[in-house]
This record gives C-alpha cells, sequence and structure tokens, in this order.
C-alpha cells in the first residue's frame, strides 16, 4: 500500500524510482483510501538514512499510510540545513487539531548526555505529552525508549561498559498482536551503550515486558494499555547499517568489537545477511494494523 506524503523529500523520491509505492504532492487526495496519519520525529544525525529506513518499511505494509516528519524547533542540526528541514519537516503546531493515527521516535547518540542536559529536552517532553494524551500508538526506538521512560515514569537509563553490537535473536515474553506472525527466535539489529534494568522495570505497575533476549537483555517493553511501545534495538536498519557504524567507530579511533552474529564467520570481509527484514515489515505491519488509529489489540 501507498505512503503517502506531502513534499517531495529526496528520500522518498529516490524510493520511488526504486518501485516503492509512494505518492508525493496532490496524490495525497488518496485520503479517500482511508490514510492513516504518521508523524516521525527524527532524531538521528543522518536523517535521510533514517527516513529510507523507516519509509521502506511503512511502504510495504498492507495500510495506506501519510508520514508526516516532525523538526525540533530548539535544536540546530549539525549534521543538515535548517533549509532541509524547513522544506521537508514540520513542527508539532503545525499539525494543528488535525489528528494523527501513530507517532514514531528515533533514537539518537546521546546515552552519555543527562536527559536534563540535551538541549531539545523540554521540546522532546511537550511532544511525548502530546503522544501521550493524543496519540493512539507510539513507537520510541532505542534512544527515544530510555528517553520516554525516563520521563514518563522516571525510570533512570542503565549505562554498559561494552556497546551491545550486533544482530541478536530474540524471543517473545509475551503474545500480542505487535508479534503476530513474527519467525521466533526473531532477529534484531542492536547498537546501544545502555540496557533496561528488568527489576525496575519490574516495579512499575504501568509496564509489560513483551520481548527479551538471553545475549541483548531487553528489546521492547509497553506501557499496559499499549499505547506507548519502547524497543532497544533497530529493525529499520538496512543489511549495511551496522557495518558502516562499525567501520566509522574505527575511523573514530573507538574501542569497538565486531557486530556479533553479523558477518558471516565473523569475516568483516564476507557481505552480512540481513536476518531480520521479514519479521521487520511483520512487525510494522501489526503496528499500524493493530495498533494505530483507534485499534489497540495486546492479543493475537
Amino acid at each position: 500500500m501507498p505512503v503517502v506524503l506531502e513534499k517531495g523529500i529526496p528520500s522518498a523520491e529516490e524510493l520511488l524510482r526504486e518501485g516503492l509505492p509512494i505518492s508525493i504532492g496532490a496524490e495525497r487526495d488518496l485520503a479517500k483510501k482511508k490514510l492513516k496519519r504518521i508523524a516521525i520525529v527524527n532524531l538521528m544525525p543522518n536523517k535521510s538514512e533514517t527516513e529510507k529506513q523507516l519509509l521502506r518499511l511503512l511502504a510495504v505494509s498492507e495500510e495506506n499510510v501519510e508520514v508526516i516528519f516532525l523538526s525540533l524547533k530548539t535544536h540546530k542540526s549539525k549534521n543538515i540545513s535548517s533549509e532541509y528541514l524547513e522544506s521537508y519537516y514540520q513542527s508539532l503546531e503545525a499539525i494543528g487539531e488535525e489528528q494523527l493515527d501513530g507517532m514514531i521516535i528515533t533514537g539518537a547518540p546521546l546515552e552519555y548526555v543527562d536527559f536534563e542536559e540535551v538541549t531539545y529536552w523540554q521540546e522532546l517532553k511537550q511532544i511525548m505529552d502530546y503522544a501521550r494524551d493524543r496519540v493512539p500508538s507510539t513507537i520510541f526506538i532505542c534512544w527515544g525508549a530510555i528517553a520516554g521512560l525516563y520521563h514518563y515514569y522516571d525510570i533512570p537509563k542503565s549505562l554498559v561498559d561494552k556497546k551491545v553490537f550486533g544482530v541478536f535473536p530474540h524471543f517473545i515474553s509475551k503474545e500480542t498482536a505487535l508479534f503476530k506472525s513474527l519467525e521466533e527466535p526473531f532477529w534484531v539489529p542492536q547498537s546501544r551503550y545502555f540496557q533496561l534494568d528488568k527489576e525496575l522495570l519490574e516495579k512499575v505497575a504501568d509496564i509489560e515486558i513483551l520481548s527479551e533476549s538471553s545475549e541483548a537483555g531487553i528489546y521492547a517493553v509497553a506501557s499496559k494499555d499499549h499505547r506507548q511501545l519502547f524497543v532497544t534495538g533497530h529493525l529499520e536498519y538496512e543489511v549495511d547499517t551496522l557495518s558502516k557504524e562499525y567501520y566509522r567507530d574505527m575511523e573514530k579511533g573507538l574501542e569497538i568489537h565486531k557486530p556479533r552474529h553479523y558477518f558471516p564467520q565473523d569475516n568483516p570481509g564476507l557481505k552480512p545477511k540481513n536476518l531480520w527484514r521479514k519479521n521487520a515489515s511483520r512487525f510494522f505491519n501489526n503496528w499500524l494494523k493493530y495498533y494505530t488509529g483507534k485499534n489497540i489489540a495486546k492479543g493475537v
């Protein structure tokens, strides 16, 4: 089903040339086909790459989706021009009273920065409050997940000495529609310097643990009403994303180990396989189908 955007953002035009079902501009009149309006708060430095990753998954879902990229007024990006953001992104205020059916808040490389010291923290809190009060379902990804858990439940982040880095097998702890038709174990790319503290989570009555990995720890938790979904990993990643991160960190002289379960025979000279793409598509399709709009399905 098509992803619809009001403006011809370059990343979407690139995917359109690849043959993905993306409609731009006047074609958003597809509203008669019952579009679901999804806002993406893209906090990643490489915004174009993240745009393509998420648009690629949303475009192969069973739902008709209109995507709106949200920008932060209180943050000046070092990696992309203000002209780009003004052209292709909107502020939350610009949405006005228009109803959103879902929201995605991405990660950001901010694990070692105190939440209160993040330059846009106050504005992000306003967006998270808006999501809690007015959006049927929100996915918080990686740093976005620990930011949401801290804001909503005052759960501090738990940093780790060694980066959780690689593609790990995960298992379902609680059956929900979110995992419908996923093959278990399902593999998830992880790239983070934190973990979710299970003891702290289990002390919060409003939180359910949905998925875990014996190697990588907790993957997914949710509020009891399943309107807020917090995931530590990156099902949206392309097959070469971890490779790019690995070589980037090496070039910076950072202490980094090879991503686990990623390179065949643990050999960086061999091309990795995408072990997660099929389940990634099912995961986001389930979210759009069963959680966004007026749908909140806890069971299968």
